[in-house]
């Protein structure tokens, strides 16, 4: 394991939101930012029965996000991916220079 800080939370709550649940099964979702650390590399994240592998781990501003991050993440582009951010936290101001945690994450091949 590299320097990675402690877990804030764990890998069962990394993808919780039925939406996005959904686009990971699909395969349209292969990236998840937190503020905080929700799994390591290596880990392993269940979803409906369906394995997820925990590819890679690093920081990122959210002035750093492209449009090829935002459909990673399950988004047509950068902007709708902020919009549905935004949404989902009304309070949060969207700040580039504010560091998040991006998880990658593969499909299990059995």
């Amino acid at each position: 394991m590299s320097n990675y800080p402690e877990k804030t939370c764990s890998v069962e709550r990394l993808v919780t939101v039925p939406a996005d649940v959904q686009k990971v099964l699909n395969g349209e979702k292969t990236a998840t930012r937190r503020n905080g650390v929700y799994a390591y590399p290596g880990e392993i994240m269940v979803l409906e029965g369906k394995e997820f592998k925990v590819d890679k781990l690093y920081a990122q501003t959210l002035g750093e996000l492209t449009d090829e991050d935002a459909k990673r993440e399950g988004y047509a582009n950068l902007e709708q991916y902020k919009q549905s951010i935004l949404a989902l936290h009304p309070k949060m101001p969207w700040i580039p220079k504010m560091s998040v945690w991006v998880h990658e994450f593969s499909p299990v091949e059995k």
